[in-house]
């Protein structure tokens, strides 16, 4: 199995050394609104513990981010009117992983919109503090 690298983007995000934009946290998790977003309203639940993806960790890590991830795609359904929530997780390049700390993908989806291309473009940070702000008014 290939080691974690800790200078994946993820990682550096955790430690502060990149910015992000913080929705919320605890003490086991970050939510984090995806620079590159799919949809309006996309947004990322990282585990704070060093893996690179599902088949290396742990299961207390693994205990803590589905509810967290499930948390998050209830308040973004309703902070955004969506239709329906995707929930995505990527091991390995072969399926599709391109960070290597494990994160969990949530996406609010509307009918009859597309996702865009992943990757396809930077959003506006103050487009995305304004998105992480009608969801925290949503995770009561």
């Amino acid at each position: 199995m290939t080691a974690y690298d800790d200078s994946n983007v993820f990682a550096k995000i955790l430690r502060g050394e990149i910015p992000s934009v913080r929705i919320y946290e605890t003490d086991e998790v970050v939510a984090i609104m995806d620079a590159m977003p799919q949809s309006r309203g996309h947004c990322l639940v990282i585990p704070k513990a060093a893996s690179r993806n599902l088949l290396d960790a742990s299961p207390e890590v693994l205990a803590v981010l589905l509810p967290e991830a499930a948390r998050l795609a209830r308040a973004i359904k309703a902070a955004f009117a969506a239709d329906g929530v995707t929930v995505m997780q990527f091991n390995e390049a072969s399926a599709g992983q391109t960070v290597f700390h494990l994160h969990v993908h949530v996406l609010p989806r509307y009918a009859g919109v597309d996702l865009q291309a992943h990757g396809s473009g930077m959003a506006d940070p103050a487009l995305l503090r304004e998105q992480a702000e009608v969801i925290r008014a949503h995770l009561a």
